[in-house]
């Protein structure tokens, strides 16, 4: 579908991206993740740990997937279903962004741990909810996915090397 012709789902996408963006962007400013925060560099980084300069660049494309993922859902026709697979992505979304106020604002390793688990499971039921209700809205979830079950092992690698941090 083009958004000429369905004009609800250039008002999501109008809605959805940049206030996905805007939220991811927002809970990692406020948080001070960046590869310059002291505590951070004081860190032993584990051998997958990638340069600072990934996250920056990775981030902000699967924001924008999320984002129009978001709205291809949300300009479905409304049902049960939509409405299950609009609550986890928005309960998947606020794990996403308790991470970094929890690992670089808390420092708590652990509790930036536990929190990527849960998301692994909620973004695993949003992605087969979104599969549902559109096919091409659970396709975009699909590097997220990947990156977040990436970030969960390499959350794992920093508690094991870092166990006071």
């Amino acid at each position: 579908m083009t958004t000429r012709r369905n004009p609800s789902l250039a008002r999501w996408l109008i809605f959805c991206v940049p206030g996905v963006l805007l939220l991811g962007t927002l809970s990692g400013l406020a948080s001070g993740s960046s590869a310059d925060d002291p505590w951070f560099q004081a860190l032993v980084k584990p051998a997958i740990n990638p340069p600072g300069a990934t996250f920056g660049i990775v981030w902000p494309i699967l924001y924008v997937m999320m984002g129009v993922a978001l709205a291809l859902v949300g300009a479905s026709p409304d049902s049960a279903l939509r409405r299950r697979a609009l609550a986890a992505f928005a309960v998947q979304l606020l794990l996403n962004l308790a991470w970094s106020p929890t690992f670089f604002a808390g420092h708590r390793i652990g509790l930036a741990l536990a929190i990527l688990l849960a998301l692994d499971v909620a973004l695993i039921v949003t992605l087969v909810l979104f599969l549902r209700v559109r096919q091409a809205a659970g396709v975009l979830l699909l590097p997220y996915l990947a990156w977040v079950l990436f970030a969960a092992v390499l959350n794992w690698r920093f508690l094991q090397l870092n166990p006071a941090a």
